[in-house]
This record gives C-alpha cells, sequence and structure tokens, in this order.
C-alpha cells in the first residue's frame, strides 16, 4: 500500500498530466523539450512535521517542485501559457480529492537558458507546498 506521501505526490502528477505539456516525474531533462514545453514533477522534501500528540498525527508542509521548461520561438508567451496552466489546475482542487489540506504553489523565478546549436530554453522551478498530517512519518 502506497504511502500517504506517494499518494499525494501521484495525485499531483495526474492532476498535471492534465495539461497539454508533457509531464514527468523525477525524470533528467530530455534532449528535445515538446512545442507544448515540459514539466518535471520533483519529489521534493517534506521538511520537520509538527506533531500533536493526542491523536498522535504529523503536520507535514511537503515542499515538491516542478521544473518548467519551453523552448524555441514564442518562448515568452509559451512559458507564462505553462506556467499559468498550472496555476490554474492547482486551483481548481487545492485538497487533491482529499488527500492534502491545502496545496499551493509559489512564484516561479524565470531564467533563459543558452543552447549551443539550437533555440534557447526558458525555465523555473515552481515550489508547490502541499500540507497534509499522517498518523506514521513512513507510511
Amino acid at each position: 500500500m502506497p504511502t500517504s506521501r506517494e499518494t499525494i505526490l501521484a495525485a499531483l502528477h495526474a492532476r498535471l498530466s492534465a495539461l497539454p505539456a508533457t509531464v514527468l516525474r523525477g525524470e533528467v531533462l530530455p534532449e528535445r523539450v515538446p512545442a507544448a514545453g515540459l514539466l518535471i514533477l520533483r519529489d521534493g522534501e517534506p521538511g520537520e512535521p509538527e506533531v500533536t500528540l493526542s491523536p498522535l498525527n504529523y503536520h507535514y508542509q511537503h515542499r515538491a517542485e516542478i521544473e518548467a521548461v519551453v523552448q524555441g520561438t514564442g518562448r515568452e508567451a509559451a512559458f507564462d501559457t505553462l506556467t499559468a496552466s498550472i496555476g490554474t489546475a492547482l486551483a481548481a482542487d487545492r485538497t487533491l480529492g482529499g488527500l492534502c489540506d491545502w496545496v499551493e504553489a509559489e512564484a516561479p523565478r524565470p531564467v533563459d537558458l543558452a543552447v549551443e546549436g539550437a533555440a534557447s530554453l526558458k525555465a523555473a522551478v515552481i515550489p508547490v507546498v502541499l500540507h497534509y498530517s499522517t498518523a506514521d512519518p513512513l507510511a
């Protein structure tokens, strides 16, 4: 049976997979970026939980990361559209079907990356904070 953490990350991946961009989880950046853009979900860090004792519960603010990448001409508009679509997808269900207490993305910090012999990339890491509780940090 998957852990709460894995169930939540899988639900986040499924939510992002509904977007027109190619969505990967934990993969390396491929040689080619699809025309609609590329999203790579990184599991991130659950951080130090707050603990309540009666009943015992661990309250996490897990910071996952989404790497958003676009390439080619018009990448400014494509990047803007891609990041806005992530925000819309998350806002549509802030609890990921009741798995989380709250899901919230932080603002991206975009960078332009030159690629030798190809069109440059526009990319950013978008932190996503997943608020959830579990009775066991390993379950």
